[in-house]
């Protein structure tokens, strides 16, 4: 139900930014038409234009509406794309833990197999000498299953819609182990963040770093010796986030999070990674946030 609200909400709000665009639209194309109008009514007579001024009174007509109608589109594909952002958003929150197993789907039983009912403690038998014999320790509880590290790059990249099962799974996996589930939160929080301001983690196209620099960086190597791994060469883009981190105490407290949990993360897992495991979990979108903020920060510059 959270996960429907989210999405009903996201769509709404989209929507609503999108009819705001077209209306403002639709309001300066009649405005400029307008101005338009009065000026070839109002304007001073003479001799009739030339072929040439002709051409360019309509370009001068038709240029500004165009550009009108450009930003409309513009305007309404960013709505899009937070729609979605918040969508995305929703549909994680639905799946995290509030305690216990809470939140998240129950897992699928084979069928015809039923969950074993806890046997009671046997009770205590008297020994025949006079003394009491001590009844067995009842068995622990099962531990949730370790995730894997093929769960944790799926769930660190995050599920590309609700037809994307498998990243679905490795999350709700994933957020079972505490340390894992810190950092997958904390990575949600700040690409949801970045996508309100326009940066999207699909849209970067970081210069890969060697699997040999992340391990490196993951044994607490800094400065020199993990520079390669300031893969961002839009310098606009390094720019924009190094702004919020400067400009927005929120987003600035989110992103230093992220970075500590991700490094733990990372520090944790490298030794359990091939190097293609370690490309991968470097180009999740959870890692080009990382690479991003990392390269703002100066921490890989």
């Amino acid at each position: 139900m959270p996960d429907l609200q989210g999405r009903l909400r996201g769509l709404v709000s989209g929507q609503e930014a999108r009819d705001r665009a077209t209306i403002i639209g639709l309001a300066l194309t009649a405005g400029w038409l307008l101005l338009v109008a009065v000026f070839w009514l109002a304007g001073p007579e003479g001799a009739p234009p030339s072929g040439l001024a002709r051409l360019m009174s309509a370009v001068g007509v038709i240029l500004p509406v165009a550009l009108i109608w450009m930003a409309v589109g513009l305007a309404r594909a960013i709505a899009d794309l937070r729609a979605e952002a918040q969508a995305l958003r929703a549909r994680v929150e639905a799946m995290r833990p509030t305690g216990g197993d809470a939140g998240l789907p129950p897992a699928p039983q084979s069928p015809g197999l039923a969950r074993p009912m806890p046997r009671a403690a046997a009770p205590q038998r008297p020994d025949p000498r006079g003394e009491t014999r001590q009844s067995a320790l009842p068995p622990e509880a099962p531990e949730s299953p370790a995730v894997t590290p093929e769960e944790l790059i799926l769930a660190l990249n995050f599920p590309d819609g609700p037809d994307d099962l498998a990243a679905i799974d490795a999350l709700r996996v994933a957020l079972t182990d505490p340390e894992a589930a810190r950092a997958i939160r904390a990575a949600q929080d700040v690409i949801t963040l970045l996508a309100d301001h326009g940066l999207y983690m699909d849209d970067l196209d970081p210069r890969p770093a060697a699997p040999a620099v992340w391990r490196r960086f993951a044994a607490g190597a800094r400065g020199p010796e993990v520079a390669d791994l300031a893969g961002i060469g839009d310098d606009d883009l390094v720019a924009a986030a190094d702004a919020l981190l400067k400009g927005d105490e929120v987003f600035r407290d989110a992103a230093h999070h992220f970075l500590r949990q991700y490094d733990r993360m990372l520090t944790r897992v490298a030794d359990e990674l091939n190097d293609d495991g370690v490309a991968a979990l470097a180009d999740t979108r959870s890692g080009r946030a990382f690479v991003l903020l990392a390269q703002a920060t100066g921490v890989a510059r």
